[in-house]
C-alpha cells in the first residue's frame, strides 16, 4: 500500500511549529508494511487542500491528514472536506456526548465552538478520540482511503494507535521489509564508512545500509528485503557481529536507544552512581540524564561550574593548575571530575571544560576545543577534542562524547 501524508497548518509553512506528526506517522506505517510517497504541508486555505487532494486522490490508495480539526475559525479542514465529498456537516451523537463527559470530568463549562467538535461531514466514518475533543474521520472513495485527523500530537497518536493502525494492518498484505539500527558514536560518517568499506561491500544483496548522521551520533540503518526473508534474521546476526568486531568502541546500542539511555542502563546494571561537572556543556550532560525515567538510581547531581572561581571553591580545582594551563586543560578537567565525586559520593563523573563558541577562542585553543574527563573508582580518564559548528552543535556533540566516554570507561574499553 503506498500513502501520502497532509499536514494542514499555516504554523508549520511559517516555521512557528515544527511538524513531527509526519516523522511518527511514516515510522509506524513503514514498520506496518505502508510506503510513503508524499509528505505534503499545506496552508489554512481550502482551495490549497481541495488542489493537493485532487492531486493525490486516486494516486495514492492511503492519504493520511493532520490539522485543522481544532475548535478556531481557522480550523478549516472539516468543512473543507465535507464540501469536497459533496456532503454537509451533522452532529456526531456519540462524538458530543464524549466532548461534553471531557469538559464536565474537567469541571469547565463548554462554549459553542466545543459542541460544534462533534460536527462531522455525513457519511464519513467516525473514529472516536479517546484523548481529546476531536473526532477522527475515515473516507473511502475510488479507490483511496483519507484519514483525517487532529493535529496535536499526543491525540493524533491516539486515534492513530487506537483505530488507523490496527485496521490498516488487516488490509495490508505486509511484505517483509526488516530494519535495524545500530547506534554509534565518536567518529564522523566519513571516517565510518571508510572503516566499513570492505564490510559493506561483503553485503548480501538483499541487504541495504544507510548512514543517518546527526551531531554526535551517526545511525547505521540495515534493511533487508523480501527475496532473503528465510534468512533475515540470521543475516542480521552475522552482520552485526561484524560490526562488532570492526568498531566495538563506537556501538552503543541498537535501534532507537538513545545515548543517555544506553549509559543509564549500564550504569544501573553495574550498580554505579554518576555526578556531573560541567563548564562548556552549562549542564546539557544532567538534563540528557534526567530525561530518562528512574535515572534517580543512578543520577546523584550536578555542579554547573562555570566560572573559574566556582571550580576553585566548589570542586577544589587548583587554582595554580588553572593560572597555568588554563580553565580549558587535562589538568583542570580531570581534578573536576574528582571534586565532583568527592562531593556527591559517587563512584563515577563526567567532566567537560571547553571553548563552545562563537567567540573566545585563540590560536592555540580555537573554538571548539574541548577537555572531558570521565571517573570511574580510582580511574581517571581525559581526553582533548576539536569541535565544529555552532555553539549548540558543539555542546551537543561534547555531551554525547562525553557520555560515551564513561561507558567505554566503565566497560574497560578505555
Amino acid at each position: 500500500m503506498n500513502c501520502a501524508l497532509i499536514t494542514v497548518g499555516d504554523e508549520i509553512l511559517i516555521g512557528q511549529v515544527t511538524d513531527t506528526n509526519s516523522v511518527w506517522i511514516s515510522k509506524r506505517l513503514s514498520a506496518s508494511g505502508i510506503r510513503v510517497g508524499e509528505m505534503v504541508t499545506v496552508s489554512d486555505d481550502a482551495s490549497r487542500i481541495r488542489a493537493t487532494l485532487d492531486r493525490l486522490m486516486g494516486n495514492y490508495e492511503l492519504i493520511i491528514m493532520t490539522g485543522g480539526l481544532g475548535p478556531t475559525k481557522d480550523d478549516i479542514t472539516k468543512q473543507t472536506l465535507a464540501d469536497y465529498f459533496g456532503s454537509r456537516l451533522i452532529t456526531h451523537p456519540e462524538a458530543l456526548d464524549r466532548i461534553t463527559h471531557f469538559f464536565r470530568v474537567r469541571g469547565r463549562n463548554m462554549l459553542e465552538s466545543n459542541i460544534r467538535q462533534a460536527d462531522v461531514p455525513e457519511g464519513c466514518e467516525v473514529l472516536m478520540n479517546n484523548q481529546g475533543t476531536a473526532p477522527g474521520m475515515w473516507f473511502e472513495k475510488d479507490g483511496t482511503i483519507l484519514v483525517s485527523l487532529p493535529g496535536v500530537p499526543y491525540e493524533m497518536k491516539g486515534l492513530m494507535e487506537d483505530h488507523v493502525l490496527p485496521r490498516l494492518r488487516k488490509i495490508v498484505q505486509k511484505p517483509l521489509v526488516m530494519h535495524k539500527t545500530i547506534m554509534t558514536q565518536g567518529v564522523p560518517e566519513s571516517y565510518l564508512a571508510v572503516l566499513l568499506k570492505s564490510w559493506e561491500s561483503g553485503l548480501p544483496g538483499c541487504v541495504k545500509v544507510a548512514y543517518l548522521p546527526s551531531p554526535g551520533i551517526v545511525r547505521l540503518r540495515l534493511t533487508l528485503q523480501d527475496h532473503c526473508a528465510e534468512e533475515a534474521e540470521q543475516i542480521l546476526k552475522v552482520e552485526i557481529d561484524k560490526l562488532l568486531d570492526i568498531i566495538p568502541e563506537h556501538i552503543f546500542g541498537f535501534d532507537e536507544i538513545s545515548l543517555e539511555e544506553a549509559l543509564g542502563a549500564l550504569l544501573r546494571e553495574k550498580q554505579l552512581t554518576l555526578a556531573t561537572a560541567e563548564s562548556c556543556t552549562g549542564g546539557n550532560i544532567a538534563r540528557l540524564i534526567t530525561s530518562v525515567p528512574g535515572s534517580s538510581d543512578y543520577f546523584t547531581g550536578s555542579v554547573v561550574a562555570y566560572h573559574d572561581r566556582i571550580k576553585a571553591d566548589n570542586l577544589q580545582v587548583d587554582e595554580t593548575l588553572i593560572s597555568r594551563f588554563g580553565a580549558v586543560s587535562r589538568e583542570v578537567v580531570e581534578q573536576m571530575a574528582s571534586g565532583v565525586m568527592e562531593i556527591f559520593h559517587t563512584r563515577t563523573a563526567i567532566a567537560t571544560s571547553g571553548i563552545a563558541g562563537p567567540s573566545g577562542g585563540t590560536g592555540e585553543k580555537p573554538v571548539g576545543t574541548t577537555w572531558i574527563a570521565v571517573a570511574a573508582g580510582e580511574r581517571v580518564y581525559s581526553r582533548k577534542f576539536l569541535f565544529g559548528g555552532s555553539r549548540n552543535r558543539i555542546i551537543t556533540q561534547a555531551s554525547c562524547s562525553a557520555m560515551q566516554l564513561l561507558r567505554r570507561l566503565v566497560l574497560d574499553m578505555i
